[in-house]
């Protein structure tokens, strides 16, 4: 007997649309994505910060922070990659199951990883948010010291460097980080939540 055939789906007594309703807004998924060093975690720690002085529930999921606890273990290969994602996503779309509005902010380099994390949600509270930084202004920055490292061929499978970032291509938000500021950024993703209605 298949091992599955004895897992069953248990439906809550409280429904998603009383959570939404209790928390004044409506859950989605910013899906933050770009090279290391773009800002993701910068710009989605400040978009976290205003949408709770808007009132809103939040929660972040940064990228360093769930591999020293969910994620531990896991390297940086294409193959480990491909489980990081696909764990995050899960545990992304039981928050928002919970009424969050839930930022992600990782590297997730692979179109593949990112359509699949899109296929999970329900329609349109998948919201993917290109941190569009060139790969110049990334090293310029190298806060981690990792594209030096890198370049000097200490780190294997680098992305931007010795393995690929697929750029979106047709992210709901497309963050031009090299163009404005980290406070015209933020207005750019809550105007539009404001917008789409997520948030009032």
């Amino acid at each position: 007997m298949n091992q599955d055939e004895n897992i069953v789906w248990h439906d809550q007594t409280v429904s998603r649309e009383q959570k939404q309703q209790h928390k004044g807004h409506k859950p989605v998924l910013l899906w933050y994505t770009g090279l290391s060093g773009s800002g993701k975690s910068t710009i989605a720690n400040a978009v976290e910060a205003k949408l709770f002085e808007l009132g809103c529930h939040t929660y972040l999921l940064d990228g360093d922070n769930v591999r020293m606890g969910l994620n531990k273990g896991l390297t940086f290969s294409d193959e480990d990659r491909v489980e990081n994602i696909r764990r995050i996503s899960e545990v992304a779309k039981l928050f928002v199951d919970a009424g969050l509005i839930v930022s992600t902010a990782f590297i997730s380099p692979f179109k593949a990883d990112r359509d699949q994390a899109r296929a999970i949600m329900a329609e349109g509270e998948f919201i993917e948010v290109f941190i569009d930084t060139p790969i110049e202004v990334c090293e310029s920055r190298d806060p981690k010291g990792l594209y030096k490292k890198a370049r000097a061929g200490e780190i294997p499978n680098f992305t931007g460097i010795s393995s690929a970032f697929d750029i979106p291509e047709s992210p709901e938000l497309h963050i031009k980080t090299a163009d404005q500021s980290i406070e015209q950024s933020v207005m750019q993703i809550v105007k539009y939540l404001q917008q789409k209605q997520i948030i009032s």
